[in-house]
């Protein structure tokens, strides 16, 4: 009888062993499962994604990443810079896993990458000229002007198309890589007119001398959406739903009246 007790009592010691060592074990398991996920995305995008004055990188689309990785803990979400004409390069190479830099959707992208189907911000388009100028109040003034825009934004897209509807009557620059480049060069005179947003003409009125002004109707009102690896399919399902309970408790509202100074988070008109 002793022989079967002690049997008992060494199985018992063996088990609690056991226990033990897995509750100690289990957060370093957990951790594990963790993965890392690096988002690309730029530095230059007024009050999107850019450093303020202590160089912290910060803005609408870094401060949602923050927020839809609070909501994932199966996630680590980390940063990585460079300059926007290398955002689609780095995600085609698998160097990054997401773009966060209000990327709209277009057949040429949506090819080689793939969108997450809950949109985070709807984003305005407007002609954007020097404050003093009033003889551009919209698209059918443009005839004989220069227009500057960045070669690979969207908004290159939606000035070809309007030009092509105009008789191609002005002329599309592309602006430099220098800092603020389109500005200067509307300063200057060697440009007449741009294309942007109200949130970001009235960042660029507070930060710099040259000040400028939206004018005539939104030229494009398209969604932006958060572009990922071809193969990402999971991440952009659970990206998604932090999204939707961001959008939910009214998180992505708040975050867009306080960085763009109102509520993209729906279709401006």
């Amino acid at each position: 009888m002793k022989k079967k007790y002690g049997v008992l009592a060494l199985a018992l010691v063996a088990a609690l062993t056991l226990s033990a060592c897995g509750a100690k074990d289990e957060p370093e398991a957990a951790n594990k499962k963790v993965q890392t996920i690096t988002v690309g995305t730029g530095t230059q995008f007024p009050n999107v994604c850019f450093l303020d004055e202590n160089g912290k990188l910060t803005g609408y689309d870094v401060e949602l990443v923050k927020e839809i990785d609070k909501r994932l803990p199966g996630y680590k979400f980390k940063f990585k810079t460079m300059d926007f004409s290398n955002l689609l390069v780095s995600l085609g190479a698998g160097k990054v896993d997401i773009v966060a830099h209000q990327m709209e959707k277009s057949k040429e992208r949506e090819k080689k990458f793939l969108f997450n189907d809950v949109a985070y911000n709807n984003f305005p388009l407007q002609l954007t000229v020097l404050d003093s100028n009033n003889s551009i109040n919209g698209t059918k003034d443009l005839a004989g002007k220069r227009v500057i825009t960045s070669a690979t934004s969207n908004g290159a897209l939606v000035l070809k198309k309007i030009n092509e509807e105009q008789g191609n009557n002005f002329e599309i620059a592309y602006e430099g890589q220098g800092s603020n480049d389109a500005a200067n060069q509307l300063k200057t005179g060697r440009a007449d007119a741009t294309i942007s947003t109200p949130f970001a003409v009235d960042f660029q009125n507070k930060t710099s001398p040259i000040k400028e002004k939206v004018v005539g109707d939104v030229l494009s009102n398209a969604k932006v959406y958060f572009m990922l690896g071809k193969n990402e399919t999971k991440l952009s399902k659970d990206v998604d739903k932090a999204l939707q309970s961001i959008i939910d408790d009214g998180t992505l509202k708040k975050l867009s009246e306080k960085w763009l100074g109102a509520d993209y988070s729906k279709e401006q008109y």
